[in-house]
């Protein structure tokens, strides 16, 4: 007798297409279509669109699954914790936030939808900006005793400055996911390196930085 093919439930094939959707769009772009996708299942067409009706609400799905759901709302309050070290924090926070997103299908869904004009990598940018670089715009006042952010609003030379440091780390994970370069495999000695250098040097620029108008 030969083999009884097993029926998928409703959600484990939903699962199934996402996770071949976040493969498929980080190899192709999100530029690639439905039918190969369906094709690298080995599905039909129609079946996806039975679960998405529409590409987008595919690709709104997995942006979220990539991007937004692996968020750690933790992470606000690691950034935030005075009773730690602030170098110790951000050894944390990033080794943590790496592991996360900087992987070859967070790095190349985020490039492809950059170049495609999407509103996804704005949303997504807010959410770092509010929920990680403010709050360190802050901790990084109180380490250089400075007024806190409640007494002055952070400038947006501040917070320009610390998506410089943040970005930096994106860059790498570019260069090793995008470029495919050579890249150091310690990533906690970068981190460490980096936060030192930057935290060292904002000591003597941040009161000034802080003290302009907001623009």
């Amino acid at each position: 007798m030969g083999t009884v093919r097993q029926r998928m439930t409703r959600s484990d094939r939903e699962a199934q297409i996402v996770r071949g959707a976040i493969a498929f769009f980080a190899d192709e772009g999100l530029g690639g279509n439905t039918r190969e996708l369906a094709e690298r299942l080995n599905i039909t067409q129609p079946l996806i669109y039975k679960y998405f009706p529409t590409k987008n609400d595919l690709i709104e799905r997995v942006f979220q699954e990539v991007f937004f759901d692996r968020f750690d709302p933790r992470w606000s309050d690691l950034i935030t914790d005075g009773s730690r070290p602030i170098i110790d924090r951000l050894k944390q926070f990033y080794r943590e936030y790496s592991q996360a997103t900087y992987t070859y299908e967070w790095i190349r869904l985020y490039m492809s939808a950059a170049l495609m004009g999407r509103d996804l990598n704005a949303r997504y940018i807010g959410q770092v900006e509010q929920r990680i670089l403010l709050p360190l715009c802050g901790e990084i006042r109180i380490y250089c005793g400075l007024p806190g952010h409640s007494v002055i609003p952070i400038s947006r030379t501040e917070l320009d400055h610390v998506w410089i440091f943040h970005g930096g780390f994106f860059y790498y994970a570019m260069r090793k996911h995008i470029y495919h370069v050579v890249t150091t495999e310690d990533f906690d000695v970068l981190v460490e390196r980096a936060a030192t250098t930057m935290l060292e040097g904002v000591r003597s620029m941040t009161s000034r930085m802080a003290l302009q108008p907001t623009s």
